[in-house]
């Protein structure tokens, strides 16, 4: 479909270079051009986190709010990976078409929690209620995909195969945590815009998702460990999703639920052996004397490969069999692998398999337990 832009083309590039941080050289500007311009999904996480509260008070942020509730859906969700600060034209048509779709509305790759921030911000430089209706949807849709159990499907109402589990993966569930949790505390941006009764709503969805995340937790020998990306939404235990995610014991992930377990106020002693189960753990399996190096193949491809490097700093593998706790490669073959070198050049370049994340919880761990231990 060719991309018709509307005459806020040149506003719109101007409001990204003043309010979205973006880096375009000096010289790139001089000869810009709108009509050559690539809208991404980037870009609008930037849009919605890094605009100052000045901009969403111009008539682009009005503009953009537009896409914001066409692209919403019936469900009060909304799709992902969609540029949505990108002029619609005449495709407005198509994207209100979809409206009743009740198969892509989701948590995943920020989508619903972007949309929902971008109003909230709006919400307080424009008090108009089409905005505070349409977040007020969005949360209703947050709390009616929460499962008795307390965790979140990766897609609702309607999903298939591994969408259906609970997804940690991409911080989907720990982000819904967090918008919840200023929502019932009227954290800005959050503040002013849900009664009483829907902090009260809220609060049970919260206390429902921590004991959700309690019961997830791998256990070895009786010990909390950390998490998968997934979990079975029946059984609780960890989940394969797409054919190079095996259950496992994944890193990345769980750091961002052990920060979010670690900021409860005054935490009781389960969610204290969690946060030290999971810290332990962590600090057992990472990795020394390795880093990732980018060179170019005997193609002329970049590409990536593990080299030994005394010097380098510790580093985790993403994942880690639940056998051995050992680190874990795999292609699109389902085939479990050890080593980066045995997989693919698509899956070994086009993944995240090594990471530190890890380490930034060194020092909030140390004062969390200064404080609370």
């Amino acid at each position: 479909m060719k991309n018709t832009l509307s005459k806020g083309s040149a506003r719109i590039i101007l409001a990204y270079a003043m309010y979205a941080c973006m880096a375009i050289p000096a010289s790139s500007q001089q000869t810009f051009n709108p009509k050559d311009y690539q809208y991404t999904a980037k870009e609008w996480k930037a849009i919605v986190r890094k605009s100052p509260d000045a901009f969403f008070k111009t008539d682009e942020a009005k503009r953009i709010a537009e896409n914001v509730l066409a692209y919403q859906r019936e469900t009060g969700g909304w799709p992902k990976n969609i540029p949505i600060h990108r002029p619609l034209g005449g495709e407005l048509s198509i994207v209100l078409g979809d409206k009743n779709r009740l198969n892509d509305s989701t948590t995943d790759n920020d989508a619903t929690i972007l949309e929902l921030t971008y109003l909230a911000r709006l919400y307080q430089q424009n008090p108009d209620k089409q905005y505070k209706d349409a977040f007020l949807k969005g949360v209703e849709f947050i709390l009616a995909g929460q499962y008795e159990n307390g965790g979140w499907p990766q897609f609702w109402p309607e999903n298939r195969g591994y969408q259906v589990y609970i997804t940690y993966n991409d911080n989907a569930m720990v982000q819904t945590l967090e918008i919840i949790r200023k929502l019932r505390d009227g954290i800005a941006p959050f503040n002013d815009l849900v009664d009483d009764s829907m902090k009260a709503r809220l609060a049970q969805a919260f206390d429902k998702g921590i004991e959700c995340i309690l019961n997830t937790q791998i256990k070895v020998n009786d010990q909390p460990t950390i998490w998968c990306q997934q979990h079975d939404n029946i059984t609780l235990k960890p989940a394969p999703a797409r054919s190079f995610e095996l259950p496992s014991f994944c890193t990345s992930e769980s750091c961002s639920i052990i920060r979010l377990l670690m900021e409860l106020p005054n935490p009781n002693e389960r969610v204290k052996a969690s946060i030290n189960g999971a810290m332990t753990w962590l600090d057992a399996h990472k990795i020394h004397g390795i880093r990732i190096e980018q060179f170019t193949n005997a193609e002329g491809k970049p590409d990536k490969r593990v080299v030994k490097d005394p010097q380098a700093a510790p580093i985790w593998a993403r994942f880690y069999d639940l056998e051995k706790a050992e680190p874990l490669f795999c292609d699109r073959d389902g085939i479990p692998r050890k080593n980066l070198s045995e997989i693919g050049y698509e899956r070994r370049n086009g993944y995240s398999w090594y990471n530190q994340a890890p380490e930034s919880l060194y020092k909030p761990y140390e004062q969390w337990k200064e404080k609370y231990m």
